[in-house]
């Protein structure tokens, strides 16, 4: 049974649905030259250190209405780097009617809802392939929450926050929560696409494929940009210091990659 606004139903305790939201994120760069794929890791490291890391998951605590109980936080050697925040309810009087709406959620405002028993996380992990001058830089974000807001409102601004090329986002809503009379409710708010949570203007630069297991309360959107401008891509110069070849060459590189991690295989093993 999925609830609305207008009709609350009364619980027996706490709501102790869980709700998570995983966003995971690919920036792609083309580094010819070991020299190149140093400075482009470099770079991504003092962009996404853990520092820049806890500042996005603090503001994703503020959209959610959490308190942070406690940060533990790494820059790895030689790249890449963690924060894990553990976080517990707001002071909620009561949870806002845009709570339920299947709409983006705010970037950082002072939005507050109810949340208890829950953790936020990023990992980064840049890389690079071992010959063809191709480098990617992956973050992954999960947020989960128990209570009645979805995790979904933050996804407006972790999508700001990440300069990206790819997203595979998941939600799933878990376990169930009991009415006063002992019914259970293993939803409480109506939701048919994680692409109703991420503005229009977004959803244009992409194109988008679900993937949905309702009876589950499984959902599954990825993205990938629709427009291809090689000058993104080219870390250091840009595309009039190549020849027309080298131009085509790089160009078929990115696509390639773009497409393998989209659609998560291989291209030369062919499709399923």
């Amino acid at each position: 049974m999925k609830l609305t606004p207008e009709q609350r139903i009364e619980l027996h305790g706490f709501n102790n649905l869980t709700k998570s939201l995983s966003f995971n994120m690919y920036d792609i760069c083309y580094t010819k030259t070991k020299t190149e794929r140093e400075a482009y890791i470099t770079y991504i490291d003092e962009q996404y250190n853990a520092d820049r890391l806890t500042k996005i998951l603090r503001a994703v605590s503020d959209i959610i209405g959490a308190h942070v109980l406690n940060i533990a936080k790494q820059d790895y050697v030689p790249q890449g780097a963690s924060v894990t925040m553990l976080v517990s309810e707001g002071p909620v009087v009561e949870v806002p009617k845009e709570s339920f709406s299947e709409s983006p959620g705010p970037l950082p405002d002072s939005v507050v809802m109810q949340l208890d028993k829950s953790h936020i996380t990023v990992h980064t992990y840049p890389e690079y392939h071992p010959d063809e001058g191709i480098s990617t830089f992956r973050a992954d974000i999960d947020v989960s929450t128990c209570g009645e807001i979805s995790p979904l409102k933050a996804l407006n601004h972790l999508i700001h926050s990440f300069d990206t090329d790819i997203m595979t986002i998941d939600y799933r809503v878990r376990g169930f929560t009991r009415d006063k009379t002992g019914h259970k409710l293993f939803i409480d708010h109506e939701i048919s696409s994680i692409q109703n949570y991420i503005p229009e203007n977004i959803k244009n630069l992409y194109d988008m494929i679900d993937v949905n297991v309702y009876q589950e309360h499984i959902f599954h959107t990825k993205c990938k940009l629709k427009d291809f401008d090689l000058n993104n891509y080219l870390f250091g110069y840009t595309k009039d210091k190549l020849n027309k070849e080298e131009i085509e060459h790089i160009t078929a590189k990115l696509q390639t990659e773009m497409d393998e991690i989209f659609y998560g295989k291989n291209l030369n093993d062919g499709f399923y």
